[in-house]
């Protein structure tokens, strides 16, 4: 992969549970960096669920190796919030490059 091939900037984002005050937790999302980015779209659907017509998306994203990306947070996109679907996968090209793809999921 050339270096120029990662032109979009995301960020990543993690769960903070928050107390409400009440001894409760509200779960909101923390930044916790914005990256370089190559964008990929898998895959795309549509379908009519409870009389409405719905649509996904699958993205994948390969950005600079990082070891703290959790299945659990999510990616912004512009607006766009999409959860991570899958644990990341470290990519390792030949030449030394070391990547990190990670599949998201968008509902529309």
């Amino acid at each position: 992969m050339q270096i120029g091939e990662m032109n979009k900037s995301i960020t990543i984002q993690a769960p903070t549970k928050v107390a409400d005050g009440m001894g409760g937790f509200t779960e909101t999302w923390t930044d916790i960096d914005t990256v370089w980015a190559k964008k990929t779209t898998h895959r795309s659907d549509e379908a009519v669920q409870a009389m409405q017509l719905t649509g996904t998306a699958t993205h994948n994203f390969r950005i600079h190796y990082r070891r703290d990306v959790r299945a659990s947070w999510r990616i912004k996109d512009g607006v766009k919030y999409m959860a991570i679907i899958g644990p990341p996968i470290e990519v390792r090209e030949s030449i030394g490059r070391h990547w990190l793809d990670i599949t998201a999921q968008e509902a529309a």
